[in-house]
Order: structure tokens, then C-alpha cells, then sequence
């Protein structure tokens, strides 16, 4: 149970993708619960978008309304995606993040949606509980150890080749020394909770969420000693693109934010001071979320078949 001191304006904020009418409809009917219920929805900067599919958004409060340090909570209305949008909004307050699967995987999402109208129902009665998610802070720096741009990530930050032709030369380090340099496609530097996305399809390690730590990943390298390594959250990793590389690379954060690596940059990972907060609904494990999410076959097991069909 969240025992959040009530605010005389409960603001919730509402995230759904706007070009998917399934989502939209649903926006609706969270906007018209919370309504009923006395509180304000608030949803983001794509209100016009809403409004051309369901009217009756048109009038819904915005961001550019309210703080973000007001915003009770974040209820998202999507897959995995529009998850970390919702991450990215809330960022700088302390609202969390209540995830409602509309789309495939969504390994990120709390619950599927025909539960939705359950769900609003215990946002309203403020029965949930906030887990925080270990997040990384990620800054690019110069060739004079300047830094030249700083971001976070909740699933992951890559640094990538820009050119699918060219090939990266980089040289990972840890703590301030060298690890060893190879040539590859890129590097995948992972949260727990991006374990299950980039990090998975690249072969490393599924994490359990009360692990705290940080994997790293090579990309198709060109090297004997490039397996997947996974360091305490303590630990500050770096990733060097070397001058002799021909071409560029980029730096993306969740796949949202970007930024370019000319030859001689360095991308530090450690982690993140805030955490990012979600909402849980169940206290299920992560096994059954894995087992349920990537359907996997657990024929022969001799425990209560109630472990593995838990909801979450």
C-alpha cells in the first residue's frame, strides 16, 4: 500500500501512443475514471494528436499546466516504448511509472489490459507499491576529458557504429583502466532492467531486478577476450572510440536520445544517483514474468502450477 500523503489536486499523469487508436480509446476511459474519482489527469504534449481521435481529450490538462514535481503518478497506456517515454517525462520529479501493456512483449508493463479498469481503481486508492530501478547516468567526453554531454538510462546506453559499412575501434575500461580494445559493431552497456531487451537479443545475461548491476556487451567484436561482463553498480565503465576508427560512432540512451562520437570521444557509464520508480500492482516473481512474457516451455516441472500462472 502507498501511503503518499494526499495533495489537495491529485494529478495523474495519462501516457498512451497517439497513433494507435486501441490506446487512445483506452486514454479515454483512464481520463474519464479519474475523473469521477475527483483527481486531475494531465497527459503530455501530444494532447492535439489525442484529441483528433477522441474529442473529448481536447480539454484534458497538459504538462505545460502542471509541474512535473505534482504529478502523482504516471499511468502508460503501451509497450516498452512508451514506457521509457514516460520515464523520460517524469524524470525530474518523483512520480512513478504504472505500466499497462497494449502491445506485444511489454516486459516493462505491470499488467495486460483487460485489467486497465482494476488498475485505475487501485491508482485512485492509492493501493500499489514503488520499487526503484537502478538507472545509469552516461556522459560523453572530449578528447581533453571534458564533458560534452550528459544523459541517463533505464534500459540501456549502445554505442554504435554510425555507418553500417564502417566497423568501430573502441578499448573498454573499467574504473579508469583499460580492459581491452577491439573492433565491433558497438557496445551494449545494461541496467537489470534492460536485460531482458537490448542486452538479451545481444547474448548477454538476464538480470534479476534485485541484482544492482551493470553489463556490458560487445557487438559482433572482432577479438578473443569480447564476452559479456557484468560489474557492481559501484563500478564506472567506459567506452573509448579510438582515433585510428574510420568513421563516426553515436551514443543512444533507450534508443530516445543520441548524441554523436567523433573519433577520440569517450562514453562513461556508472551508476545513476536517481533511481527510476515503478509501480507494482503484484508482488509475483520474476521468474513467472519471464516464463509468461517469453512463453517459455516449463514441461516436467514438479512445483504448484499456480508458481508459474501467478499474475503481476
Amino acid at each position: 500500500m502507498n501511503n503518499a500523503a494526499p495533495n489537495a489536486t491529485r494529478n495523474i499523469l495519462v501516457v498512451a501512443h497517439a497513433q494507435r487508436v486501441d490506446t487512445v480509446d483506452a486514454a479515454e476511459r483512464v481520463v474519464t475514471a479519474l475523473r469521477a474519482a475527483g483527481a486531475r489527469p494531465v497527459i503530455a504534449d501530444d494532447r492535439n494528436e489525442l484529441a483528433e481521435v477522441r474529442p473529448s481529450l481536447a480539454d484534458v490538462a497538459t504538462l505545460d499546466d502542471v509541474d512535473i514535481a505534482d504529478i502523482e503518478l504516471a499511468v502508460v497506456l503501451g509497450g516498452d516504448g512508451t514506457i521509457l517515454r514516460a520515464a523520460e517525462l517524469v524524470r525530474n520529479g518523483t512520480a512513478p511509472v504504472l505500466g499497462i501493456n497494449m502491445g506485444h512483449v511489454g516486459f516493462l508493463a505491470e499488467i495486460e489490459r483487460d485489467d486497465m479498469d482494476d488498475a485505475v481503481r487501485r491508482v485512485i486508492a492509492r493501493d500499489y507499491e514503488v520499487e526503484e530501478r537502478l538507472a545509469l547516468h552516461v556522459e560523453v567526453r572530449d578528447a581533453a576529458d571534458a564533458t560534452i554531454y550528459s544523459t541517463w538510462a533505464l534500459n540501456e546506453a549502445t554505442v554504435e557504429k554510425a555507418s553500417r559499412e564502417r566497423m568501430l575501434e573502441v578499448v573498454v575500461g573499467v574504473d579508469g583502466r583499460p580492459l581491452s580494445s577491439f573492433g565491433c559493431d558497438g557496445v551494449v552497456i545494461s541496467t537489470p532492467t534492460g536485460s531482458t531487451a537490448y542486452n538479451f537479443s545481444a547474448g548477454g545475461p538476464v538480470i534479476w531486478p534485485t541484482v544492482e548491476a551493470i553489463s556490458v556487451v560487445p557487438l559482433s567484436a572482432h577479438a578473443l577476450f569480447a564476452r559479456p561482463l557484468v560489474v557492481g553498480p559501484e563500478h564506472t565503465v567506459s567506452i573509448d572510440v579510438l582515433e585510428r576508427t574510420d568513421g563516426t560512432g553515436v551514443l543512444w540512451c533507450d534508443g530516445r536520445r543520441s548524441h554523436d562520437l567523433p573519433p577520440g570521444a569517450r562514453v562513461v557509464v556508472g551508476r545513476s544517483n536517481v533511481p527510476v520508480r515503478l509501480a507494482r500492482l503484484h508482488p509475483a516473481s520474476f521468474t513467472d514474468r519471464l516464463v509468461r512474457k517469453f512463453q517459455l516451455p516449463v514441461d516436467g516441472w514438479r512445483g504448484p502450477a499456480a508458481a508459474v500462472e501467478a499474475p503481476q
